[in-house]
């Protein structure tokens, strides 16, 4: 195996990470319309903590996509 491989390689296990992080973002805006459905008069104390995880588990994605570029164009 040459090195241009085992980069390829490891520049797609870097993004495999991408996975978890499309599934987390579902559950949390999943949860943040059920809980917004079940009770509209939270939204105000629910949405910014919804948004906050977001923004956390989509700084997962780009550090998984930061990894992918390293590895390849480094």
């Amino acid at each position: 195996m040459d090195a241009a491989a085992a980069k390829y390689i490891g520049a797609g296990l870097a993004v495999f990470a991408l996975f978890g992080v499309g599934l987390g973002i579902g559950n949390i805006f999943s949860a943040l319309i059920t809980s917004v459905a079940r009770n509209p008069s939270a939204r105000d104390a629910v949405f910014p903590l919804g948004i906050l995880g977001f923004a956390l588990t989509e700084a997962v994605a780009l550090f998984a996509l930061l990894i992918a570029f390293l590895i390849l164009f480094a």
